[in-house]
């Protein structure tokens, strides 16, 4: 198995891999390109953010800054909004939905490493130590609002139509039409359920 494999498949893996380190050099090439363009240039944004991302969807919007890592495990659906400077740390597939807004400054997290200090490095001979990591999904329903400031931690998912209030850490699974804030992220109330022709559009 490659590192690459071990790396999609949620295994322990050697980031050091020179066909990683390529995937790496060549999202933050086209990252930079992306946020030096010209605002009102539409044409060349939506190229670049089509070759950086995995899924770009129709309409969607990214305004810069973006930081990310890979790109490719980026799916982002149609109608979808990021706001300004926020960080998509793409270790793992980063899933957001249809008609989506990602407030400014948001984090979103999928790279995991072991609590132990001594279990979070591989030590090589000569002294030197690599980061042992492995990488936990992040989904993002359809019709959520992600307020700025907030962190989303590898492995959560967070469901339709739902709110995170800003800067919340959301640590653990939020469900469909939550209204959820704090620190550690908590629901504090409902939101009523999408109509029925939102549903099945979404479906």
């Amino acid at each position: 198995m490659t590192e690459l494999e071990k790396k999609q498949s949620g295994q322990i893996y050697d980031a050091r891999n020179p066909e990683l380190r390529r995937q790496q050099n060549r999202a933050k090439d086209l990252m930079r390109t992306y946020n030096s363009l010209p605002a009102e240039d539409a044409g060349a944004r939506a190229r670049i953010l089509s070759a950086l991302f995995g899924c770009l969807g129709k309409n969607a919007r990214v305004n810069q800054p973006i930081y990310v890592d890979y790109g490719y495990n980026i799916h982002l659906a149609d109608n979808s909004f990021i706001n300004m400077h926020c960080t998509l740390l793409d270790t793992a597939e980063i899933v957001i939905g249809e008609n989506t807004l990602i407030g400014p400054d948001v984090k979103i997290y999928t790279a995991v490493h072991a609590l132990d200090g001594a279990e979070r490095f591989w030590l090589e001979p000569d002294g030197t130590a690599a980061i042992k990591t492995q990488a936990k999904r992040v989904t993002i329903g359809s019709f959520t609002w992600i307020g700025g400031g907030s962190i989303i931690l590898p492995g959560v998912a967070i469901g339709d139509n739902a709110v995170i209030g800003a800067g919340s850490v959301v640590t653990e699974s939020i469900p469909d039409n939550a209204v959820a804030c704090g620190n550690p992220c908590k629901v504090k109330k409902w939101n009523p359920p999408l109509p029925a022709e939102l549903r099945k559009r979404k479906e």
